[in-house]
């Protein structure tokens, strides 16, 4: 299964990927607020992301999705959304990393767009969250373009605090919002994809 967006095309990561994923965790810019600039072990990759990711597809069908370019068939990074540990809400949590070379280009805001439409057009899920360094610019933009709003959580703790916060700064994206901000659509489902009125997301088998 793929979901493709106009420049991208997303698949739910492999054994075959392994290698792809070590070289983006090996890249210090990539990883400054993941781990301080520390890479990501291979044997790490190999015998725990994949397979944890491979198995929340096979239970809840939702994990890690690498990202493409549709036109050089061209890895670009991926975007996740997973299931929140302890958690017993209809709810998904959303991270995405995107290698240097494609930093800038909308990347990240494309990917996680087609994949959270694909997961409230097709699931009961009521909220996707995310969360980042308060440093992270880059990726504030991403959660804002996307229509993510600050969590309550993180409203109140800036309330309390009336400093500057040190602590990963949570946003949120309710499916009643998403449906009115961005879910003007039409579903064909005898072809299995998904039409909105700004472009064209397709899944395919």
């Amino acid at each position: 299964m793929a979901i493709d967006s106009e420049r991208l095309r997303l698949r739910p990561v492999s054994p075959d990927d392994v290698d792809r994923l070590y070289v983006l965790d090996a890249d210090p810019d990539v990883m400054r607020f993941v781990s301080g600039g520390e890479p990501t072990r291979r044997d790490t990759i190999a015998d725990w992301v994949v397979p944890r990711s491979q198995a929340q597809f096979a239970s809840h069908g939702t994990g890690m999705w690498t990202v493409s370019l549709r036109r050089h068939d061209m890895f670009a990074g991926w975007v996740h959304l997973r299931l929140p540990r302890h958690s017993a809400e209809h709810e998904l949590e959303l991270s995405y990393r995107i290698a240097r070379e494609h930093w800038g280009a909308g990347i990240a805001t494309e990917a996680a767009a087609a994949l959270i439409a694909v997961t409230f057009l097709s699931t009961d899920t009521r909220r996707v969250f995310a969360s980042a360094h308060p440093g992270h610019s880059a990726s504030h933009r991403v959660m804002r373009k996307l229509g993510m709003r600050l969590s309550p959580l993180a409203l109140s703790a800036a309330r309390l605090s009336g400093e500057q916060i040190d602590d990963d700064i949570e946003y949120e994206l309710l499916r009643d919002q998403w449906a009115a901000t961005r879910g003007r659509h039409t579903v064909d489902r005898t072809a299995g994809r998904h039409r909105r009125a700004n472009g064209t997301i397709g899944m395919t088998g």
